[in-house]
């Protein structure tokens, strides 16, 4: 194989992992987490590349997390947020940080090699974006809801400090550029919201940001909205650049927000026209709300667009299903 089909190869299995987990194998052993994780040879090289094409510098080369290989990572702390979400600390090594590119998320499973297995003795993998930023050191932070129909979440919400989970990463999503966009809307639905927060959390960071973002925050109570406190001090930190819309299916009597779902009036008052050149939509919730707005997703792959946005002359590549 050549150098460049090598690289090329190499760069292409990170999304492909993402669509293999749920028939993968389980391991025999479980992986202990690595201080350092050489990343040399053309593998090296090919997500060096990566990186940079998603806006990134060699200095965020992965130290603990591999998209090759689950890594086991303990249980630091667990600090409730509301009636069925919580924020979980899980540990990294000293001096080292997940390094994960925006916009990608890891795949977790039971540490345990039997501890959650679907029924054909496969282990449960699911799918998690974690909310701590890519350089925060000693630390990987998720905030999740626990549903009622959720294994992995229930199961992850039964763990105790000391426990761990087996994380691997980073599997790409979206690659985000600096400034690729005058404009971006951002519609999530409930734990929907996390890819969205690293996606703009990451943009606002950079003082060099010049694109608009709108949030469009959709919950069943005021008391679901999960990461409200850090959404609200990024809007009151860049109120030129960042704006926020909650709206709630419940609303209590008090309410000032908009209720209900996001329609297409909703869409219609608060995103970009179809018309507008250099602007996005970037969606996550749960698949009912994605299909009605975007059209369902096909497995992994976005499938074709429809629903709202589809009806109001919107084009597939404006429109980005999480």
């Amino acid at each position: 194989m050549s150098f460049l089909r090598a690289t090329s190869f190499r760069v292409s299995t990170l999304t492909a992992r993402a669509r293999q987990y749920a028939t993968e194998a389980p391991k025999k052993k479980s992986q202990v987490v690595p201080l350092t994780l050489a990343l040399g040879g053309l593998g090296g090289f090919a997500y060096w590349t990566y990186l940079n094409r998603t806006g990134a510098t060699a200095a965020t080369l992965p130290l603990v997390l591999t998209p090759e290989q689950f890594v086991n990572l303990p249980l630091k702390k667990v600090i409730p947020y509301n009636h069925n979400s919580s924020t979980f600390v899980f540990t990294l090594p000293p001096q080292t940080s997940s390094k994960l590119p925006v916009a990608s998320c890891v795949l977790v499973k039971a540490a345990e090699p039997e501890a959650l297995n679907d029924p054909k003795g496969n282990p449960v993998i699911r799918p998690y974006t974690p909310v701590s930023s890519a350089d925060k050191t000693g630390e990987l932070v998720f905030v999740i809801k626990k549903y009622d129909t959720g294994v992995m979440s229930k199961y992850i919400h039964s763990l105790k400090p000391g426990d761990s989970l087996s994380i691997k990463g980073p599997i790409a999503k979206f690659p985000y550029k600096e400034n690729e966009f005058d404009e971006v809307a951002l519609i999530g639905g409930g734990s929907g919201i996390t890819p969205l927060y690293q996606v703009v959390n990451h943009a606002l960071s950079s003082p060099f940001n010049t694109t608009k973002f709108k949030l469009l925050y959709s919950n069943v109570t005021e008391e679901d909205i999960l990461l409200r406190e850090e959404i609200d001090a990024l809007a009151k930190k860049h109120p030129q650049t960042f704006e926020v819309v909650y709206l709630l299916d419940k609303p209590k009597p008090d309410w000032k927000g908009p209720s209900g779902f996001v329609n297409a009036d909703i869409v219609k008052k608060f995103v970009a026209p179809p018309t507008k050149e250099r602007a996005m939509v970037m969606i996550c919730g749960p698949p009912g709300q994605v299909a009605s707005l975007a059209g369902p997703k096909v497995g992994f792959e976005q499938g074709e667009l429809g629903g709202v946005f589809k009806e109001l002359g919107y084009t597939g590549d404006k429109v980005f299903k999480f």
